[in-house]
């Protein structure tokens, strides 16, 4: 099955195999992100982020379902990869602001 992504999210999500500076160009300068119990602030701390989780674990993320909930878009993704408990079905909450992703909370 093939979602129809907005831009930004389906830009994230094609940088999202291990690009840092690639994913940090999908984020408003002042975005935040809150992954693990963590908070990134500002595209400096996003990119960090990016490159240390991509030098920790390898993995793929397959989007597969996106609903609407509180003026954001929630896409739910299988990640599969040499991490623990993979694969996991993770919920991404994205909010964006014009062509950009301003915050970006993922959850189980």
């Amino acid at each position: 099955m093939s979602l129809e992504l907005p831009k930004p999210i389906a830009a994230y999500f094609a940088a999202d195999s291990g690009d840092s500076e690639a994913v940090a160009r999908c984020f408003t300068d002042n975005a935040v992100v809150k992954d693990e119990g963590r908070t990134y602030d500002g595209l400096a701390a996003i990119r960090k982020w990016k490159s240390e989780s991509s030098a920790k674990y390898t993995y793929t993320s397959e989007p597969f379902a996106s609903e609407q909930k509180d003026g954001k878009t929630v896409i739910t993704s299988r990640l599969t990869g040499n991490f623990p408990g993979s694969p996991v079905d993770l919920r991404f909450f994205f909010r964006l602001e014009g062509d950009k992703i301003a915050s970006l909370e993922i959850i189980p």
